[in-house]
């Protein structure tokens, strides 16, 4: 009968582990020992099996992936000291003996093995780790050991896509995607009319540390390119973003001519240009400009005259009027009351200002294909100027090209018979220079005395 009672206590005691009474002598291992002390408790009256919770037991892994603020550790509880471990990590400070009281993960619960993700360290500097974990007799911890994180550099980001430009405004902003291993203390944008522009330029402060912000550029200049990057700046110094280029918009305005045609107007440059083309049918001193309508007369004339594309009144809406040289040449003046015809001279000027022939038709083209026929290529109107292909007559009467060319007078002569225009096209992003027949009927635009 004692056999079988024996039996019947030992082996459940040996298979309960550590947690129960398997370990009933407490030396940490279950074993014959164990057994023993069972048959010493029951039969002999030995001591009362009960163990005391110990603190646990737990190894501290490797430091690897050091950066200038992070680092991965972790640990391995090798003993839960026979209480269940409620929360375990690493802990980390500047100090040789770093506790829970420091910097401290939290990673999980229980026995085991745990991986660590440190985070928030200045970089070049020393710090030691080790592994804890915590049960109901209080917290126990692993070796301790010790790494130096990588050096601090400038911050690290990117300059947002810069939208809402007016003439004196932008908005632009960055995103910091690495502050370098030291807190961020000021950051933003800054611009310049140079190509790498810097903190020394304008430049907005919009808060500080990591993450997306939005910046407003103000006190911009009309009409003027820019260059603008984002920038932060940490301990170590300043950090930029790539940098991004815009136009501000031009200045704008209206003029309006004697028979009440109001037209938008916008400086280029030096120069303002009227932004439409031109419709009245007075001079400026009341007198009616003859509306010839007839082929054959329209070739023979020596005085100014106008006329609507194809003698179709509904054109004159969107490509205005077409004018012979006379009619844009007279002294009793076309253009509204402090605005004139453009010399070549002039016109000249804003070829140059827009880069030359070879590309400034593209800036001045109006875009896409509404008014102007596929491909109008180059097209891209930064100068706002917005030329529209009303065509023109020839000297003997007959209208072509509308919604392919737009030919534009100056009021400067070639010759006797002759004067120069300037000539965009469907197909090149050019401006042709051209003297044409004083009969001809072509769009005029006026340019502000």
């Amino acid at each position: 009968m004692k056999q079988l009672i024996i039996i019947l206590l030992i082996f459940p005691a040996l298979s309960w582990g550590q947690a129960n009474l398997g370990d009933a002598n407490c030396d940490g291992k279950i074993n014959v020992g164990d057994a023993v002390f069972l048959i010493n408790y029951i039969f002999k009256g030995g001591p009362t099996p009960n163990c005391p919770t110990e603190l646990p037991i737990l190894t501290t892994t490797d430091v690897t992936s050091v950066t200038a603020t992070t680092a991965q550790c972790g640990g391995t509880i090798i003993s839960d000291g026979r209480a269940t471990v409620i929360a375990r990590g690493v802990c980390w400070s500047t100090s040789l003996v770093p506790t829970v009281a420091d910097g401290k993960t939290t990673d999980g619960a229980g026995a085991g093995s745990f991986a660590s993700s440190i985070r928030g360290l200045s970089g070049g500097t020393s710090y030691y780790v080790r592994a804890y974990a915590t049960n109901s007799a209080g917290t126990g911890y692993g070796m301790t050991m010790s790494f130096m994180t990588n050096p601090s550099i400038v911050p690290e980001m990117t300059t947002a896509d810069i939208s809402e430009i007016t003439q004196t405004t932008a908005k632009c902003g960055g995103t910091i995607t690495s502050d370098g291993g030291a807190p961020i203390i000021a950051r933003g944008v800054c611009w310049s009319t140079n190509q790498t522009p810097t903190i020394a330029d304008g430049k907005t402060t919009d808060g500080a540390g990591t993450g997306s912000y939005t910046s407003y550029l103000t006190d911009l200049t009309a009409d003027m390119t820019f260059y603008v990057r984002a920038y932060a700046i940490n301990s170590v110094g300043i950090g930029y973003g790539d940098v991004m280029t815009f136009r501000t918009i031009h200045e704008t305005g209206t003029a309006t001519d004697i028979d009440g045609n109001t037209y938008q107007t916008v400086k280029i440059g030096s120069q303002w240009w009227m932004a439409e083309n031109l419709k009245v049918i007075h001079y400026r001193n009341g007198e009616v400009i003859p509306n010839v309508t007839d082929s054959a007369t329209w070739g023979g004339l020596t005085t100014g005259a106008y006329c609507d594309y194809n003698n179709d009144v509904s054109n004159v809406v969107d490509y205005g009027r077409l004018y012979n040289w006379f009619a844009a040449n007279d002294s009793r003046n076309i253009a509204p009351i402090g605005w004139h015809v453009p010399s070549d001279a002039e016109w000249q000027t804003l070829v140059d200002y827009l880069g030359g022939a070879a590309v400034a038709g593209g800036k001045l083209k109006e875009t896409g294909t509404t008014h102007w026929s596929s491909p109008n290529t180059g097209a891209t109107n930064e100068s706002e100027f917005s030329a529209l292909p009303g065509g023109f007559r020839f000297d003997n009467g007959m209208y072509y090209n509308v919604n392919n060319y737009a030919t534009i007078w100056s009021s400067t002569e070639n010759g006797n018979s002759g004067a120069w225009s300037r000539t965009l096209g469907l197909a090149y992003s050019g401006v042709y220079h051209d003297g044409y027949d004083k009969a001809f009927g072509f769009s005029v635009r006026c340019i502000r005395d």
